[in-house]
């Protein structure tokens, strides 16, 4: 990939509108968009996938839970993972980082029915989640790697529950993973490896690597291979499937305040150049229904509304939306008063166009990774280091 080839918005143009791509298998299931919703703590509850789900076909993931909280049974872990009557495939992530309570939770999920597909987590780039250890940081262990996937498969195959994992490029440019991550997964049996285009290095800043995952795909050819990474329309899935020769896309930043994008998604994949274009009366009219779904998930009124209070600014992306009332919508108590600031807006104000697309989230800068002592010394998991991965899990339920 070269600089010249990319658009404004950093990704290469679509040598067309549209793209005939199978159906993705996994295991016994197929997903007939080869679309993935990635997990995104405080954003993929039953809430945001119902909304995705109601505008195309895809496969829509919990919140990342940790092994360890499903073990014991934590309350807050039971309720992430729980879905919907009309959820076709529970699909959920775990994070963990120890074979022993990642095999635990695994068993507890087949054994009381409560996933039809499982997905492990190499990929977060927190800090407080690679400084102990865990997320992008782990795969540079093989030992460590190899015992958790290989766990994982075997339990999960108890109830005939595919597993996938997603990962990162690695920790940075100087310590690339991927490749033998991936070739590690498959010889353990997983149903499909996501990678995103990036290191823990770069957090979300930069232009995702496209390459790598072309690479990927080129050296694992018979496992289906996900891209991820800088896919902000459908016009970005289908660049990055002609590119990199992916068997499907997953979508994590790029959905933030736009679940209609599953539409746009599904469109391009059954070949129409058919997108959504919303108002600001759609984009109210969405947004509103968000808020009633999260009032309704977590049974209160009052949580709901402090959880749709992150979305505003994602939804009104682009739009012509005053900077008063975009603070009252942030910080808004009651649905009546969430009701009352949306019918203030002009609704005269149609689609914005290209201001609403491109980039979404915060992208942050490139730093340095934070790293147990030592970490990169050997490839493979001293005593000291493991003693010290007993806190990581416990550091990252926190929040």
């Amino acid at each position: 990939m070269t600089e010249q080839t990319r658009t404004s918005t950093g990704q290469i143009p679509a040598r067309s509108k549209q793209l005939k791509l199978p159906p993705l298998t996994l295991g016994k299931h197929t997903i007939d968009t080869p679309v993935i919703l990635a997990p995104m703590a405080g954003v993929t509850n039953k809430a945001f996938r119902r909304l995705c789900r109601e505008y195309g076909g895809g496969l829509y993931v919990t919140e990342m839970v940790t092994a360890r909280s499903l073990v014991e049974r934590n309350k807050e872990s039971l309720r992430i993972i729980d879905h919907d009557g009309d959820e076709q495939i529970r699909s959920i992530q775990i994070y963990g980082v120890d074979a022993v309570n990642v095999g635990k939770a695994i068993r507890m999920v087949v054994e009381e029915d409560r996933a039809d597909h499982i997905d492990l987590n190499f990929g977060c780039p927190a800090p407080k989640v690679t400084r102990l250890g865990g997320g992008s940081a782990l795969p540079w262990k093989t030992d460590l790697f190899t015992a958790i996937v290989q766990t994982a498969v075997k339990e999960a195959s108890r109830g005939d529950i595919p597993l996938t994992i997603k990962m990162r490029k690695g920790i940075d440019e100087d310590h690339l993973t991927y490749l033998e991550s991936a070739k590690i997964a498959r010889d353990s049996g997983v149903a499909a490896i996501a990678l995103h285009g990036r290191t823990a290095a770069q957090h979300y800043a930069g232009q995702a690597d496209w390459d790598s995952i072309a690479r990927l795909r080129e050296a694992i050819p018979d496992v289906p291979v996900l891209g991820n990474g800088d896919i902000f329309s459908a016009e970005d899935a289908i660049a990055m499937v002609e590119q990199t020769g992916v068997d499907g896309v997953v979508i994590g930043r790029g959905c933030q305040g736009r679940p209609w994008l599953f539409g746009d998604l599904q469109n391009a994949f059954e070949g129409s150049e058919e997108r959504y274009r919303p108002t600001v009366t759609e984009v109210s009219q969405m947004i509103y229904r968000h808020a009633e779904l999260l009032v309704e998930t977590f049974g209160d009124e009052t949580r709901g509304l402090r959880e749709i209070r992150k979305h505003v600014a994602w939804y009104f992306h682009g739009y012509p939306v005053g900077g008063k009332l975009r603070a009252k919508m942030a910080t808004v108590p009651t649905l009546e008063a969430f009701q009352d600031y949306l019918a203030q807006l002009d609704h005269s104000i149609g689609y914005p166009g290209e201001a609403v697309e491109g980039p979404r989230g915060r992208a942050g800068n490139p730093k340095k990774p934070h790293l147990p002592d030592g970490w990169l010394n050997s490839r493979i998991l001293g005593d000291a280091e493991r003693l010290g991965l007993v806190d990581a899990e416990l550091d990252i339920s926190g929040g």
